[in-house]
């Protein structure tokens, strides 16, 4: 038995996971420096070339899991910041909330489906099928993967998005504790996803959501 998805479903996952890690990662990098950080602009990540944001590892996770993975981070220098802490804590949360919004307009161009392709209607019922199936398809997984993308940078362990949140809400004293974690964050990252724990803990969490952000549909 294979573990990867069929073909066709990797061919028309492409897009939508092309466009979640370079929203991802984009965002984190214009918040940076909109915040005073040059550094992703210099070493240009601010690009909508996916090619750019792709982690070997992280997109093989995505294929394997179809909600679960993540793309190579974005440079960025705190000493560039006003405000370290506050502002490295805004540029973390930037990659997720992209995603969720990423996921809302898939959600919501799929719940219009019908009335974006109805011109391939005037080719008969096949060519409605046959280019409206894999159009719905791709928007279902853009939902999927931006919706497993934001919730899994979310979990607040090192180098994830959730730990610089939570670096950036924890008392000073708490949040220097807590950064002790970082050297072994990786470690523990991997340990909980080939143990399984973390799917447990976030799948659910990412079909519902994917549900909601679908509106109901499933396909």
């Amino acid at each position: 038995m294979s573990f990867l998805p069929d073909l066709h479903i990797l061919i028309v996952m492409a897009v939508p996971l092309l466009a979640a890690v370079t929203v991802h990662e984009v965002a984190h990098g214009l918040v940076a420096y909109h915040l005073g950080d040059p550094t992703a602009k210099m070493a240009g990540r601010l690009s909508l070339n996916p090619i750019k944001h792709l982690d070997f590892f992280g997109t093989l996770a995505f294929i394997l899991t179809q909600a679960i993975g993540w793309a190579k981070p974005v440079p960025v220098d705190p000493r560039h910041f006003r405000h370290p802490r506050r502002d490295m804590m805004w540029v973390a949360l930037a990659g997720p909330l992209a995603n969720f919004f990423l996921a809302a307009l898939c959600g919501l161009l799929l719940k219009f489906l019908p009335y974006l392709i109805w011109p391939f209607s005037l080719l008969g019922k096949e060519a409605t099928v046959f280019f409206g199936r894999p159009i719905a398809l791709m928007l279902a997984l853009g939902v999927q993967l931006n919706i497993g993308l934001a919730v899994f940078n979310l979990i607040p362990i090192p180098p994830l998005d959730g730990s610089r949140i939570l670096t950036g809400l924890l008392p000073r004293p708490l949040a220097f504790k807590y950064a002790r974690l970082e050297p072994y964050g990786f470690l523990i990252l991997l340990l909980l996803i080939f143990t399984g724990a973390i799917q447990k803990i976030i799948l659910p969490a990412i079909l519902y959501l994917s549900q909601i952000f679908r509106g109901g549909i499933w396909l």
